[in-house]
């Protein structure tokens, strides 16, 4: 099996964060916002395939995604959890600053900084890990994404 490559890994992050600008921008619109984050996680994540370790930025109370409905309520909110939905604070834009990128025949991870810009042009600089490894259709999946928030020593 060849190796997966750095552009692949890239145009999956690219993916990535045109998934959540289009969640954001379903939700701005009135439109099925749900469904576009169902799409988004079925497209990019490898859950059914293998499991996902999954840390979202904003999370406290339950720290750690394991399960597709966990993920889905990070991304849109949901009732009786401390979730907001991330991905429908109406992001315009995802910017990547990647800081290195290993990949092997059974998976890649990536690492650095993305940057969400908001409605208002504000930038928001979050630090990232994601790792990948091979769908069924040859396809990269997300197995690993750990984000959090720069260090604030104020």
């Amino acid at each position: 099996m060849t190796n997966i490559t750095k552009e692949e890994v890239l145009a999956v992050q690219k993916a990535w964060g045109e998934g959540i600008v289009a969640i954001a921008k379903a939700h701005a619109e009135g439109g099925d916002f749900k469904a576009r984050a169902k799409e988004h996680i079925n497209s990019l994540y490898a859950y059914g395939l293998t499991d996902i370790m999954f840390k979202p930025t904003l999370a406290a109370q339950e720290q750690f995604r394991g399960t597709y409905e966990g993920a889905l309520s990070y991304f849109i909110g949901s009732e009786d959890s401390e979730d907001s939905g991330f991905a429908i604070k109406g992001w315009t834009a995802v910017g990547w600053d990647v800081t290195g990128i290993y990949t092997n025949s059974e998976s890649a991870t990536s690492m650095g900084n993305y940057f969400f810009t908001a409605p208002d042009g504000s930038v928001q600089k979050v630090e990232f890990s994601f790792g990948y490894i091979r769908g069924e259709k040859g396809e990269l999946k997300i197995n690993l994404h750990h984000s959090s928030l720069p260090y604030n020593p104020a």
